[in-house]
């Protein structure tokens, strides 16, 4: 007999876990699952915004499905019953009328855009991102860090090598002033504008409502006065000057535009920030 008999059995030790597998080690942002919600916002967008049209879809369909079995009968015991139900029949077509007059006045009107511009500057103008380093360098305010972040930016960007830049500072040494920033917005504003009504053949005295929008110089005078005393624009215009905010302020330059063309009808606009525009409603 073996001594191992008297032995006590030790016990195994058993290591349970519960945690379930980790599907995206890498924390990484489920782009797909983005994607799928992207298109359920649309759907909702959609369904919400055609929500009469589709309520209204199968009891067209129903009308006309009882329409089409109509014979002479029907259409003679129809009129028998609007006669002498003369009253009630004028009440329900009034309120069909009022309803259909109420839809259709506050709907939101359509906008339309007419013409666009964009202003392309003289080829003197032209400038590679050597030279642009250059003329930066000869400021003589940015210091060894300020440059390269400058560098880093010029090639991150996607500018090429013919792009335009104002003239103040392709100028040796170079004059960033107000004067010339001034000057460089009235070069690019009137520019696009002179194109966009040359184009359109809208007469400035037609316009009556104006949005600018420039992210970073904002004088005083605006530059929405500027605009209005150039083209001697009507007294009573709507004019609008956005500034100091970005890039988005491009979109919101376009929705208040087209909050103002839905409220009043028949109307120009002139809208000027990294292009220019003109729509009517």
């Amino acid at each position: 007999m073996s001594h191992n008999q008297n032995q006590p059995h030790r016990p195994v030790p058993v290591h349970v876990t519960n945690a379930e597998p980790n599907p995206n080690p890498n924390n990484l942002p489920n782009f797909l699952l983005s994607v799928r919600l992207k298109y359920v916002k649309l759907g909702y967008h959609y369904l919400i915004s055609n929500a009469l049209y589709i309520l209204l879809l199968p009891l067209l369909a129903a009308t006309i499905a009882n329409l089409s079995s109509f014979t002479i009968n029907d259409l003679s015991l129809l009129y028998n019953t609007l006669r002498f139900h003369f009253l009630s029949a004028t009440l329900a077509t009034g309120l069909l009328i009022s309803l259909s007059t109420a839809y259709f006045t506050t709907r939101p009107r359509r906008v339309f855009l007419l013409d666009f511009s964009c202003y392309k500057p003289d080829p003197s103008l032209i400038c590679t991102r050597e030279t642009f380093m250059d003329r930066s360098q000869r400021v003589g305010i940015f210091t060894e860090d300020n440059l390269a972040f400058q560098q880093k930016i010029l090639e991150r960007s996607g500018l090429g090598q013919k792009t335009y830049f104002p003239e103040a500072l392709l100028r040796v040494p170079p004059n960033p002033c107000m004067e010339e920033a001034r000057k460089e917005a009235e070069t690019v504003m009137f520019g696009a504008i002179d194109a966009v009504l040359e184009k359109t053949g809208v007469k400035p005295k037609d316009i009556g409502i104006l949005v600018v929008n420039c992210s970073l110089f904002n004088p005083t005078p605006s530059l929405s006065a500027m605009i209005v005393n150039k083209y001697k624009l009507r007294g009573n215009i709507l004019s609008y000057n956005l500034g100091g905010m970005g890039c988005s302020a491009g979109l919101i330059s376009i929705d208040l535009a087209k909050q103002m063309l839905q409220n009043y009808r028949l109307q120009f606009f002139l809208s000027k920030f990294n292009y220019l525009c003109l729509g009517v409603t």
